[in-house]
Protein backbone atom coordinates (compact mmCIF):
# COMPACT_ATOMS: atom_id res chain seq x y z
CA UNK A 1 0.00 0.00 0.00
CA UNK A 2 1.68 3.33 -0.87
CA UNK A 3 0.73 6.73 0.00
CA UNK A 4 1.41 9.29 -2.94
CA UNK A 5 1.00 13.18 -1.18
CA UNK A 6 1.12 14.69 -4.43
CA UNK A 7 -0.13 12.27 -7.08
CA UNK A 8 -2.97 13.81 -9.20
CA UNK A 9 -6.20 12.74 -8.80
CA UNK A 10 -7.60 13.08 -12.44
CA UNK A 11 -6.10 11.78 -15.86
CA UNK A 12 -5.09 15.67 -16.31
CA UNK A 13 -1.36 15.30 -16.68
CA UNK A 14 1.49 14.84 -19.26
CA UNK A 15 3.55 12.56 -18.35
CA UNK A 16 3.41 10.54 -15.13
CA UNK A 17 6.12 12.50 -13.60
CA UNK A 18 4.62 15.39 -13.90
CA UNK A 19 1.05 14.09 -12.27
CA UNK A 20 2.31 14.54 -9.06
CA UNK A 21 5.33 11.68 -9.00
CA UNK A 22 2.83 9.42 -10.49
CA UNK A 23 6.09 7.57 -12.23
CA UNK A 24 6.75 6.36 -8.44
CA UNK A 25 3.29 4.74 -7.94
CA UNK A 26 4.17 3.27 -11.61
CA UNK A 27 7.26 1.64 -9.82
CA UNK A 28 6.23 0.70 -7.06
CA UNK A 29 3.18 -0.87 -9.19
CA UNK A 30 5.46 -2.46 -11.43
CA UNK A 31 7.87 -3.86 -8.87
CA UNK A 32 4.85 -5.23 -6.83
CA UNK A 33 2.86 -7.18 -9.80
CA UNK A 34 5.49 -8.30 -11.84
CA UNK A 35 8.19 -10.80 -11.89
CA UNK A 36 10.07 -11.82 -14.58
CA UNK A 37 7.42 -12.42 -16.93
CA UNK A 38 4.92 -13.41 -15.16
CA UNK A 39 2.17 -11.20 -12.86
CA UNK A 40 2.01 -11.86 -9.18
CA UNK A 41 -1.89 -13.24 -9.02
CA UNK A 42 -1.30 -13.17 -5.56
CA UNK A 43 -0.92 -9.38 -4.64
CA UNK A 44 -3.25 -6.48 -4.59
CA UNK A 45 -1.73 -3.02 -5.18
CA UNK A 46 -3.16 -0.45 -2.98
CA UNK A 47 -2.09 3.37 -3.66
CA UNK A 48 -3.64 6.45 -2.00
CA UNK A 49 -3.42 9.47 -4.40
CA UNK A 50 -3.56 12.63 -2.18
CA UNK A 51 -2.47 15.37 -5.34
CA UNK A 52 -5.17 17.89 -6.84
CA UNK A 53 -7.90 18.42 -7.79
CA UNK A 54 -10.12 15.62 -5.61
CA UNK A 55 -8.27 13.97 -2.93
CA UNK A 56 -8.31 11.33 -1.46
CA UNK A 57 -8.59 8.78 -4.11
CA UNK A 58 -8.03 4.93 -3.31
CA UNK A 59 -6.77 3.22 -6.93
CA UNK A 60 -6.71 -0.32 -6.64
CA UNK A 61 -4.86 -2.88 -9.26
CA UNK A 62 -5.59 -6.60 -8.43
CA UNK A 63 -3.46 -9.06 -9.86
CA UNK A 64 -6.09 -11.49 -9.31
CA UNK A 65 -7.96 -9.90 -11.75
CA UNK A 66 -5.90 -7.30 -13.80
CA UNK A 67 -5.89 -8.04 -17.44
CA UNK A 68 -4.52 -6.42 -20.59
CA UNK A 69 -1.52 -4.97 -19.10
CA UNK A 70 2.10 -4.88 -19.91
CA UNK A 71 5.62 -3.31 -17.63
CA UNK A 72 6.35 -0.59 -19.67
CA UNK A 73 5.48 3.13 -18.01
CA UNK A 74 4.03 4.36 -21.39
CA UNK A 75 1.33 1.53 -21.09
CA UNK A 76 0.76 2.32 -17.49
CA UNK A 77 -0.01 6.24 -18.33
CA UNK A 78 -2.13 5.27 -20.42
CA UNK A 79 -4.22 2.90 -18.15
CA UNK A 80 -3.66 5.50 -14.88
CA UNK A 81 -4.81 8.34 -16.59
CA UNK A 82 -7.82 6.14 -17.94
CA UNK A 83 -8.99 5.14 -14.82
CA UNK A 84 -8.44 8.68 -13.31
CA UNK A 85 -10.78 10.07 -16.09
CA UNK A 86 -13.65 7.53 -15.07
CA UNK A 87 -13.05 4.76 -17.46
CA UNK A 88 -12.60 1.49 -17.00
CA UNK A 89 -10.00 -1.28 -17.01
CA UNK A 90 -9.76 -4.71 -16.07
CA UNK A 91 -8.78 -5.59 -12.37
CA UNK A 92 -8.35 -1.81 -11.53
CA UNK A 93 -10.88 0.23 -9.27
CA UNK A 94 -10.77 3.91 -8.36
CA UNK A 95 -12.92 5.12 -5.01
CA UNK A 96 -13.15 8.09 -2.84
CA UNK A 97 -11.40 6.51 -0.11
CA UNK A 98 -8.51 7.62 2.04
CA UNK A 99 -5.73 6.10 3.76
CA UNK A 100 -6.87 5.75 6.78
CA UNK A 101 -9.89 3.98 6.09
CA UNK A 102 -8.57 1.85 3.55
CA UNK A 103 -6.18 0.21 6.71
CA UNK A 104 -9.50 0.32 9.04
CA UNK A 105 -10.05 -2.83 6.70
CA UNK A 106 -7.00 -4.51 6.69
CA UNK A 107 -5.03 -6.53 9.72
CA UNK A 108 -1.23 -7.44 9.80
CA UNK A 109 0.13 -4.41 8.50
CA UNK A 110 4.23 -3.45 8.23
CA UNK A 111 4.79 0.11 8.10
CA UNK A 112 8.14 0.89 6.54
CA UNK A 113 10.07 3.08 8.74
CA UNK A 114 14.12 3.26 9.40
CA UNK A 115 14.23 2.86 12.91
CA UNK A 116 11.75 0.19 12.32
CA UNK A 117 12.12 -3.31 13.85
CA UNK A 118 14.98 -5.05 11.03
CA UNK A 119 13.06 -6.90 8.97
CA UNK A 120 15.12 -9.58 8.31
CA UNK A 121 13.71 -10.92 12.29
CA UNK A 122 10.07 -10.58 10.86
CA UNK A 123 7.90 -13.18 10.75
CA UNK A 124 5.04 -11.53 8.10
CA UNK A 125 2.35 -14.25 8.62
CA UNK A 126 -0.61 -14.81 6.42
CA UNK A 127 -1.64 -11.27 3.80
CA UNK A 128 0.83 -9.29 5.33
CA UNK A 129 -0.03 -5.79 4.02
CA UNK A 130 3.46 -3.25 3.74
CA UNK A 131 2.66 0.44 3.64
CA UNK A 132 4.64 2.64 2.83
CA UNK A 133 4.98 6.81 1.35
CA UNK A 134 6.36 7.88 -1.91
CA UNK A 135 9.58 10.54 -1.96
CA UNK A 136 8.01 12.75 0.48
CA UNK A 137 6.82 9.93 3.04
CA UNK A 138 3.93 9.55 5.57
CA UNK A 139 2.05 12.09 7.02
CA UNK A 140 2.87 12.11 10.44
CA UNK A 141 -0.61 11.98 11.48
CA UNK A 142 -1.31 9.21 9.16
CA UNK A 143 2.05 7.28 10.40
CA UNK A 144 0.41 7.50 13.83
CA UNK A 145 -3.09 6.24 12.82
CA UNK A 146 -1.40 3.06 10.76
CA UNK A 147 0.70 1.87 14.12
CA UNK A 148 -2.48 1.46 16.06
CA UNK A 149 -3.01 -1.06 13.89
CA UNK A 150 0.24 -2.57 12.85
CA UNK A 151 4.12 -2.03 13.39
CA UNK A 152 7.36 -0.60 12.34
CA UNK A 153 9.85 -2.55 9.91
CA UNK A 154 12.90 -1.10 8.25
CA UNK A 155 15.27 -2.30 6.00
CA UNK A 156 17.90 -0.58 7.64
CA UNK A 157 19.34 2.84 8.41
CA UNK A 158 19.30 4.04 5.10
CA UNK A 159 15.73 5.55 3.33
CA UNK A 160 15.76 3.60 -0.11
CA UNK A 161 13.30 4.53 -2.89
CA UNK A 162 9.87 3.22 -2.47
CA UNK A 163 10.30 0.53 -5.27
CA UNK A 164 13.15 -0.61 -3.98
CA UNK A 165 11.13 -1.60 -0.47
CA UNK A 166 8.36 -3.11 -2.81
CA UNK A 167 10.90 -5.35 -4.80
CA UNK A 168 12.94 -6.43 -1.24
CA UNK A 169 9.98 -6.89 0.24
CA UNK A 170 8.59 -9.50 -2.36
CA UNK A 171 11.57 -11.04 -2.18
CA UNK A 172 11.74 -11.60 1.67
CA UNK A 173 7.45 -12.66 1.53
CA UNK A 174 8.85 -15.47 -1.50
CA UNK A 175 11.15 -16.56 1.15
CA UNK A 176 8.94 -16.80 4.03
CA UNK A 177 6.40 -18.73 1.38
CA UNK A 178 3.86 -15.96 1.44
CA UNK A 179 3.53 -14.41 -1.67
Amino acid sequence: MLFSRRGRTDGDFYNLREGGRLDVVYQCLLLGLFTSGAIRRNVIFHTVLGGPPNPPIHLTVDGRTVRDIRTDERTWEKIIRKVLSGGIHQGISVEKESLQELVKKKANIFVFEEKGEDVWKVKFGRNPVFVLGDQVGLPRKDEKFILRFGRKISLGRKPYLAATCVDVINYLADLQNNV
